[in-house]
């Protein structure tokens, strides 16, 4: 297992697309290793392969409550294919716009479809912190961030603030 660097906005690679991943072998196992690593390091709940610059369909998370056994998923090709009216509003961060945090509403309860680790279909139904978390992740996928999810205006700062950031850090270098 590798730790990766993880991407930080406004790297324009996180607003890409990610493709499918045709198999799941042992190139893409390592992958979800790598993933895992990088996340628990981070620490973080979950983390998108975009995210280090792998633009896969594919998310790791683990949304054990601390001092719970680790519950470390691997989530490939995931598609939600039903969301229930009924909104929630969690207070949502990313690792890869570190130490913002705002609260942003999606559906209560979901369900998606995927591969595990192993290739095998599974189907999961989802509420709390988990759907939140899936939701966070599948949106990475598909190049879209948590604050896509709330005002223009604080949406607006936040892009200043980091590209400032970027900035001074590449002259930095």
């Amino acid at each position: 297992m590798t730790k990766r660097d993880i991407l930080i906005l406004p790297d324009a690679e996180l607003r890409r697309v990610s493709e499918p991943v045709a198999t799941v072998d042992d190139g893409i196992r390592q992958l979800a290793d790598d993933m895992l690593e990088t996340m628990y390091a981070a620490p973080g709940i979950g983390l998108a392969a975009i995210q280090i610059g792998e633009p896969k369909r594919m998310l790791v998370m683990d949304v054990a409550r601390e001092g719970e056994e680790a519950q470390p998923m691997v989530v490939v090709n995931p598609e939600i294919v039903w969301s229930s009216p009924e909104l929630s509003v969690y207070q949502e961060g990313c690792l890869s716009i570190p130490e913002y945090y705002e609260d942003v509403e999606r559906p209560a309860r979901i369900k998606v479809t995927f591969l595990d680790r192993e290739g095998k279909s599974c189907e999961l139904e989802a509420d709390g912190l988990l759907a939140t978390c899936l939701q966070h992740e599948i949106d990475h996928l598909n190049g879209v961030l948590f604050i896509d999810h709330i005002s223009k205006l604080k949406r607006d700062r936040v892009m200043k603030k980091f590209t400032k950031q970027a900035r001074l850090n590449a002259k930095a270098l």
